[in-house]
C-alpha cells in the first residue's frame, strides 16, 4: 500500500484513508441515533439536544483516538488471528472511549447528550465500524490495491527484505520479484530472480511496478544508472533499501547503514521550538495525570509495605544515563525483592525473574511500577516519551558493542517511547540491539505528531500487558 509522511512519520495511506470512513460513520451514527430516538418530537432535538455538530464531532474524535490507541489503525492489525480479534478490539476500544467521554461529558456538559442518544450511537456506529472493517480489509488486501514492488539486486542485502515477506510490515506489498545485477552474487531462491534479458523499464512496464528499491550489495559496479534513469523518468518511485526499511518497519536497519545514509538522509533535525513545545507537552500530561494516579500510587504504597513487612524502601533510586550522556537518578516503586542485586552488579531482568515479588509482578504487568518517574518528568532529568534511559553498566557495554549506540542520548529519555509500543521488553543486550534500531528512527524522524502517537499506543501497551516482565 502507498504510504504517506506526515511530520517525518510513516502512515500508510490504506489506514488514512480507513480512518477517514470510519470518522464518517461516526458522526453519521451519532446523529442518526438522536433523530432515531426523537422520531416522534423532531423540536425536543433544538429544545433538548441543542446544537448536532458539536457533540457529533466530538464523538467521532474520542472514538477513533481510543481506536488508534488499542491499536486498530497498526500494521501489525493485518496479522491478527482471524476477524474475531478484529472484532473484539473495536469492542475494547468502545469500551474503553466511555471513560474519555464521560471526562469530557462532566467538564463540558454542554458536549453531553442524553444517555438513551448515546447507547443508540455506540450500537449503530458498532455495527457500522465492524461491517466496514470486514470489507475494507477483504477488498484491501486483494492484489488491485497492493503497491507493486520490484528489488534491484538479489544478493545478501536484497535477502533482507526477502526474509520481511510474510510478515506485517510488509502487508499492502507485492514484491514481484529481484533482479539479478552483475556483479551480485544471488542467495534469492532461483524461482523469484528476475533476469535483465530485456531492459529495465520494459519489465517495470510489463509487470506494472510501482516502486523499485536498490539492493545492490555494490552499487559502486553494478548499479545500471541509465536504465533505473528511464524508470524514474516514466514516474516509477526508486528509494533505497535503507529508506524503505525505515518506512516498512518503524526502525533504522543497522546491519544495513552506513554513515553517509545517516549524514545525508533527511531526519536527525531537532529545532528548539520543537524542544519546547515537547517540554511544555511533558509539563502538561505529568500535571494531568499526577491528581488521576495518586490514590493509586497511595495503594500501591500500601501493598509493597505490607508485603514486605516495613523491609527496605517502598520507592527506589537507581542511576540511568539521560540526555548528552548525563546520569540521573531515575524513581521507580520497588517491584524485586531488597536484595535483588546483594552483590551489586548489575542484572537485566528476564522474564519470569525469581526476584520479583508478587505485588511487583502485578505492577509491572500493567507498568504502574513506572509511575513515580512522573517526578523525573517534572525535574526535567526525563521526558514523556523519549528511549527509554538504561543504567551506565548496561551503557558502556553497549556502546563498545554496538555503533551508534550513543545517538540515542541526543533527546531526554521517556516514560514510554517508540521502542517500548513497538518492541517486547529487553533482557539481554541482543534486545537492546534491537530497541536501539527504533530508538534511532525516533530520534532520526522526532515530533510533537509522533509524540502523542506513541502516548496514544501506550494506552495499548498498559492494557494488553505488552512485553512487560
Amino acid at each position: 500500500m502507498p504510504t504517506f509522511r506526515i511530520f517525518r512519520h510513516y502512515l500508510p495511506a490504506a489506514f488514512i484513508f480507513l480512518g477517514l470512513i470510519e470518522m464518517v460513520v461516526f458522526l453519521l451514527s451519532f446523529r442518526a441515533a438522536v433523530f432515531i430516538r426523537f422520531s416522534s418530537d423532531s423540536v425536543a432535538i433544538g429544545e433538548f439536544i441543542g446544537p448536532l455538530w458539536p457533540k457529533s464531532i466530538t464523538f467521532a474524535l474520542v472514538m477513533i483516538f481510543s481506536m488508534i490507541a488499542l491499536g486498530l489503525y497498526d500494521r501489525a492489525s493485518w496479522s491478527w488471528e482471524g476477524r474475531s480479534a478484529m472484532v473484539l478490539r473495536v469492542l475494547a476500544s468502545f469500551l474503553f472511549a466511555v471513560f474519555p467521554l464521560s471526562f469530557i461529558f462532566y467538564v463540558a456538559p454542554e458536549l453531553s447528550v442524553w444517555r438513551g442518544p448515546a447507547l443508540l450511537s455506540f450500537v449503530i456506529s458498532l455495527v457500522g465500524i465492524i461491517s466496514v472493517r470486514l470489507v475494507f480489509f477483504r477488498v484491501v488486501d486483494t492484489a488491485v490495491f497492493k503497491q507493486r514492488v520490484l528489488v534491484l539486486g538479489a544478493g545478501k542485502n536484497a535477502c533482507e527484505i526477502r526474509k520481511l515477506e510474510g510478515e506485517s510490515s510488509l502487508q499492502g506489498i507485492d514484491i514481484v520479484g529481484y533482479v539479478h545485477v552483475s556483479r551480485d552474487h544471488d542467495v534469492i531462491e532461483d524461482k523469484r530472480v528476475v533476469h535483465l534479458d530485456h531492459p529495465l523499464r520494459d519489465i517495470v512496464s510489463e509487470n506494472q511496478i510501482d516502486e523499485i528499491v536498490l539492493a545492490v550489495d555494490d552499487r559502486r559496479k553494478a548499479l545500471p544508472v541509465h536504465e533505473i534513469l528511464d524508470c524514474k523518468m516514466d514516474g516509477v518511485t526508486v528509494i533505497d533499501m535503507m529508506t524503505f526499511f525505515e518506512r516498512e518497519t518503524g526502525k533504522v536497519k543497522l546491519e544495513l547503514v552506513n554513515p553517509s545514509w545517516l549524514f545525508m538522509s533527511d531526519g536527525f533535525r531537532i529545532s528548539n521550538v520543537s524542544l519546547a513545545l515537547k517540554r511544555s507537552l511533558d509539563i502538561l500530561i505529568s500535571l494531568l495525570f499526577l491528581p488521576i494516579f495518586l490514590p493509586f500510587m497511595l495503594v500501591i504504597v500500601i501493598a509493597i509495605w505490607l508485603e514486605s513487612r516495613g523491609q527496605g524502601p517502598v520507592i527506589y533510586s537507581q542511576t540511568r544515563v539521560g540526555d548528552g550522556g548525563k546520569e540521573f537518578q531515575i524513581y521507580k516503586f520497588r517491584s524485586m525483592s531488597v536484595d535483588a542485586e546483594q552483590d551489586g552488579v548489575a542484572q537485566w531482568a528476564k522474564k519470569h525473574d525469581a526476584r520479583v515479588t508478587r505485588v511487583g509482578a502485578l505492577i509491572r504487568k500493567i507498568r504502574l511500577d513506572e509511575l513515580p518517574q512522573l517526578f523525573n518528568i517534572i525535574k526535567g532529568d526525563m521526558s514523556f516519551v523519549g528511549p527509554r534511559p538504561e543504567r551506565p553498566e548496561f551503557v558502556k557495554e553497549l556502546e563498545e558493542q554496538y555503533p551508534y549506540y550513543r545517538e540515542r542520548h541526543r533527546l531526554r529519555p521517556g516514560l514510554t517511547g517508540w521502542a517500548q509500543i513497538r518492541y517486547e521488553y529487553g533482557s539481554n543486550s541482543e534486545d537492546a540491539f534491537e530497541k536501539l534500531q527504533y530508538d534511532l528512527y525516533y530520534t532520526k524522524n522526532f515530533s510533537i505528531f509522533l509524540d502523542l502517537l506513541i502516548i496514544l499506543h501506550t494506552i495499548e501497551v498498559v492494557l494488553m500487558g505488552k512485553g512487560a516482565h
